[in-house]
This record gives C-alpha cells, structure tokens and sequence, in this order.
C-alpha cells in the first residue's frame, strides 16, 4: 500500500489560519476563470472547465510601421497580484508604462481595464489593445461591428480585412462566439496575418493613435464574452503494455541554497512528504578555492572552510544519507579558473566567461579535490558533475567543443584520482539547444566519462525539440534527466504566479509529455527550496500565511508516488488530455498519468493486463489536493472513470 504524508499542523492556531486561507483562496477558485499570463496577455476565459482560447497583447508599433514591440514573455518586466477575482498587471513598453486589470464578471465574461501613461514623448502610429483569434476555430466564422452603419453592422466574412471606428465586435464560427465591447467607440482593425507560421485572426483595438508625450494618460475598458461547444464526449484510451521504454526513478529536486531564512522551512517540508527521487546541489567553486595557488582541502581541515561549501557540502550529505543520488553543479568560477572578468550578469548580451585554458590541470584538480573531502568528511559521492547551463553561460560559457574537450580532460582526470563521479552531458539551459552536446556524443573518447544526459525545460517544449534528447539518450545507453524542471524561468519575478491554477496546470501538462516522449530518469523540480516553493507563506515572497502546500505541491506530490523504476509504455490520448503510462511487467506494477484540460470527462481505459483488477485514483485540481477517490475496477483489461474538470489524475494499480 502506498502511504501519503499529508501536512500535520500542531497549533490550533496555525491550523484554524490555514482554514480561513483555504476559504478565501475558495472563493478567488470559484470565480476564476480568465487565463492571464504574467506579462499581461488574456490566454482565454474558462467556462464549465473547457478553455475557450484566444491571446490579447499591447503592441506599440513605431512611427514608420517597420517595427512592433508586444507585452510577452521575457520581453518586459512585469509585475503580477491577484486580488480577489482580478488580477493585475504592470508593465512598460519602453517609456510607455501600462496598467491591465483583469477582473471576472459572471460565467464566461470578463472586463478588462488598460491603462497607459507616457514618461517621455515618442513618435509612434499608435498603441493598440490586440486580440489573436485561432483560425482553427474561427477558419469560416464571421464578424459584425457595432455603432457603425452600413454592410459592417451585420456579419460578413471573418476571412477577410476590414478598418472602421466601432464601439464592439462580434465574432462567430459554427463552434465559438466572441464578443467584445468597448466603453467608448475606437479605430479598429480585423485581418488575417501569418504570425509564427499560425494564419490566425487579428483585432487591433486603439488605444492611442499618433505619437504620445510625457505625462499623456488613456484608459479604456472593454468587456470579452466568449462561449461555445463544450467537450463532453467520452474518450477511449489504450496502454500497449507490450512496449517497455526507459525507466523513470522517480521525481527529483534541485537544493541550490539561496535563501538562509527561508529555504530550511520548504526543503524539510520537500523531503518529509515527497519520495525525492534524485537530487541536485551546487558546488560553490569560488569559495572553495578562491585562489589557484592555495590548497583547498588543506585549508578547509585547518578550519578555514567558508560557509556556503559547508552548507553545500551539508545538504549532498542529507541527500546522500536518505540515499538520494544527486549532481554536482558548479555555478560560479574562481577568477583564476576563467578568462576576463567574472560576468554575474550579460555583458553586451553574453552570459559567463570561458575557462582558462592554460589552468585545466588546475580546474581539474580543484574539482576533484572537491569531491574527494567531500566523500572523506561526509561520505558522499556525487554521481554526475556538471558546469550550470555552460551552453548558455550561466555562468562559465563553453563552446560545444569545449564541452567535449571538458568531459574527455576532467573524466579522465577523475578516473585517474580514484573519482567514481561520471560527467553529465549537456545540463543545457533549455531543450532548444540539444547541437550543443552532438560533439561530445559523437566522440569515442569521451563516452566512457558520460553517466548521463541532462537539459533544462524552460524552452522547448515541441515534440520534435523534445524527441531529440530522448534519441541522444538512446544512442548514447545512457539515462535522461530534466535537470531543471518548471515552465518560466523569469516567474521569479512576479511569484503570485505560482498560486495559480495556469502556472501548475502548464507545469504539469509538460512533465506528463516529457514522461511520454523523453522517458527520463527524473525531473528535478527547480527548485525544492524558497526559490520558485511549492509552498505557500512562511514569509517566502513576503507571504507570511502559515507554510502551506498550494496546488503545484500537490502535483509534485502526485508524481513522486510513482513506484520506483517503472518503464515508459506507449498510451494514446484524446483531445484535451495529456497522458503518460509506465509499468513493469514482471512485478504486475502501472501507472497512468492524465492531465485533462477541459471539462468532466468519461474515459475508458483499455490495454492493461488481466492480472490487474483494482486501480488507485488519485486526483488535483484547484479544489482537490490529490484527493483519493473510489478504486477503480478492472474487468478484461478495461477499467472506466471519470476526469475532474481541468485536473491532474493519477492511477496505480494494487
């Protein structure tokens, strides 16, 4: 039987704050249903748990039209609050500084407030309010315009381009409406635009025509309606429990310590209520041998140890002790191990600096020497070393070559000094980046030193960007792992995001596909401390509710009772569903995993052995925190459930 360690509250006190919290947060879940990323852009309003989907944006375009900026990811920084059932955004596009409120007004309708103010004059043909329609919904739809007279005040064709002053719009397709209406009447343009390969629909809405001086001020307010067919048809699913792929250990976590105060809180919770499965920790190389000449382990026996090693060295030795194998990374190079000046930040657009090529012995040595005091004093041996995101250079900076030349030169280096710690390959700081590990893959002389493949999942989540680390796995006989596992690597900068069911939906929409197409290990969440928490309050981001789990907790949770070892197995899906399925066939042991996008849904599972009778559902969504249903039966190797709306299932057989 799997047991769940679920939070135990001692204070009455503590216990009966959490349960206010928990009513209000209730409350904000019951009424929340537009999607609205961080930067600002409305990714569609939910109704009944299916997403009605379109994407709004700011977009300033220059006086000469030739060039146009857009709120979006990582293109600004921005602030986001949630408030209730509003949520609030502040931005800038260079010196035009925006305000968008975006507040829920009753099923399927919401109202958005944007507000801009000028801090400095700029020559522009105008700001817009912009609304990307998915042609795949709208392909034969069609629009009207209201407050104009004419042909446009009924429906024409979708298809084509129009330019009028109206005060709203409606859009309609056989499938879908949208409709949107303006506090006060606007110039405003409809036409169909290849942007990104996508031939979608575009509504420009004007906020501003014409240049803008300091301290010119807008506001204007439209409300969106959108509505529809709601999917509610039963979906077959079927697991070939006949193909066995990679292994999965488990859910892994990096404890890169960032945060004194607050990182002791959220990595004791981590480890006394999730199966950790594999772990990651940084090696803080500039205090350990802050000077090339200086005897690092002879300096650290003499007392001189600096605190970040000894508190690095600490948590490898937890990890060590709870047997959980973990990584060693080095972020942050001594001067001397580098060319130039350390680089904590780009430089011209550069992260990181290069190795000093003339001092590689000595890199490879003060390395070492790391890992041996370490394995002398705390009786830990680190499986895998790597350098953070070296393709990137966050923050030593490698060419592809270099990798190759650095795995073959330190490999070799640990083999000679009695090192068991294999290189891991890549540790890139996205997918989108997989050329930078073809090198040393193809180099007979370096695969002896790779213990494994690792990558980043910040960017590149394409199913084809994804299968080509899965391939460099098979090819090479080695295992996957997501060394950094989340969705947003700016999210730091406005953490209310992680409260919300978009963010822990997207997040574990991905490790479910990278389950299924990868087949890793482990994917390490970034991270199981303070920074990015799965938990909620204990002064993290300046909450200081009572240390709680949020939604994004539990599904970590969820994922870590996968039952070590099982093999990646092909199951097909449905519309709305992302799935992933492993077992093993001689223990008789599977599992399922199912993200449903959309609302309640039938589903019936075929394909899965006789010898399984009885499946163990588990299930999160906003309002459940991997609540435990009613066994699910199993009869001929068919077993039939239900999905929650827009929720996260797990099922493991007994």
């Amino acid at each position: 039987m799997l047991r769940i360690n679920r939070i135990n509250f001692k204070k009455p006190v503590q216990l009966a704050l959490l349960v206010l919290f928990t009513m209000a947060a209730f409350v904000n879940k019951a009424h929340s249903q537009a999607e609205v990323a961080p930067w600002g852009n409305i990714t569609g309003i939910r109704k009944d748990g299916q997403l009605f989907s379109f994407e709004s944006s700011i977009k300033v375009i220059s006086a000469d039209g030739k060039h146009v900026a857009a709120t979006a990811l990582e293109k600004q920084q921005p602030r986001y609050k949630r408030n209730g059932d509003e949520q609030l955004v502040t931005t800038n596009i260079d010196s035009l500084f925006f305000t968008e409120a975006v507040k829920d007004l009753s099923s399927g309708k919401i109202r958005v407030t944007v507000h801009l103010a000028a801090h400095a004059d700029a020559d522009l043909k105008g700001v817009y309010f912009c609304i990307t329609l998915p042609k795949d919904d709208y392909a034969s739809g069609q629009v009207r315009f209201s407050g104009v007279k004419g042909p446009l005040s009924d429906f024409v064709p979708v298809a084509e381009n129009y330019e009028t002053t109206a005060n709203g719009m409606q859009f309609k397709s056989a499938t879908r409406s949208f409709d949107i209406k303006l506090d006060a009447a606007a110039a405003v343009i409809v036409k169909q635009d290849n942007v990104n390969g996508k031939n979608d629909f575009h509504l420009y809405i004007a906020l501003n025509q014409g240049g803008v001086r300091k301290g010119d001020t807008v506001q204007r307010v439209f409300t969106i309606k959108a509505s529809g067919d709601i999917d509610k048809e039963p979906v077959t699913m079927e697991i070939n429990t006949a193909q066995q792929g990679r292994a999965f250990d488990g859910l892994g976590g990096n404890f890169r310590l960032q945060n004194p105060k607050t990182d002791p809180q959220v990595i004791d919770y981590c480890l006394q209520n999730l199966r950790v499965a594999y772990g990651r920790v940084e090696m803080p190389w500039r205090f350990w041998q802050p000077n090339k000449d200086t005897d690092p382990t002879a300096a650290a026996d003499s007392g001189k140890l600096s605190v970040p090693v000894k508190k690095a060295m600490q948590m490898a030795h937890r990890l060590d002790s709870m047997g959980i194998p973990f990584i060693l990374s080095a972020w942050f190079p001594p001067n001397w191990a580098i060319t130039g000046k350390m680089n904590f930040r780009p430089v011209n657009g550069i992260w990181g600096n290069p190795l000093n090529k003339d001092n590689m012995e000595a890199i490879y040595k003060s390395i070492a020497d790391y890992i041996l005091y370490l394995k002398k004093t705390c009786g830990a041996e680190p499986k895998l070393f790597s350098f953070n995101e070296s393709d990137l250079g966050i923050n030593i900076r490698l060419t592809a070559q270099d990798h190759d030349d650095f795995i073959k030169g330190c490999g070799a280096y640990f083999a000679a000094h009695g090192v068991n710690t294999k290189m891991l390959l890549g540790d890139n700081s996205d997918a989108t980046t997989y050329k930078f590990i073809y090198p040393a893959m193809d180099d007979p002389e370096a695969k002896p030193y790779i213990g494994a493949i690792s990558f980043h999942s910040w960017r590149g989540w394409g199913t084809e960007t994804l299968q080509k680390w899965a391939d460099a796995a098979t090819k090479l006989g080695v295992p996957l792992l997501v060394g950094e596992g989340s969705i947003d690597a700016a999210a730091w900068n406005y953490p209310d995001i992680f409260q919300e069911q978009t963010y822990a939906l997207q997040e574990i929409n991905l490790y479910t596909r990278m389950l299924a197409i990868c087949q890793p290990k482990s994917i390490l969440q970034w991270q199981l401390t303070a920074d990015y928490s799965p938990l909620i309050g204990g002064g993290i981001f300046g909450n200081n509710e009572p240390l709680h789990p949020g939604q994004r907790f539990w599904n970590l949770k969820q994922l870590s009772i996968t039952p070590n070892g099982l093999f990646a197995m092909p199951i097909t899906s449905g519309p709305g569903i992302t799935s992933a399925a492993m077992g093993d066939n001689d223990k008789g042991v599977y599992a399922i995993h199912l993200v449903n996008n959309g609302t309640k849904r039938k589903i019936t599972l075929t394909g899965l052995p006789a010898t399984v009778k009885q499946l163990r559902m588990y299930t999160t969504s906003k309002e459940l925190d991997m609540k435990e249903g009613s066994s699910v039966k199993v009869k001929n190797g068919q077993a039939q459930f239900k999905l929650e709306a827009v929720s996260y299932t797990t099922l493991i057989s007994e």
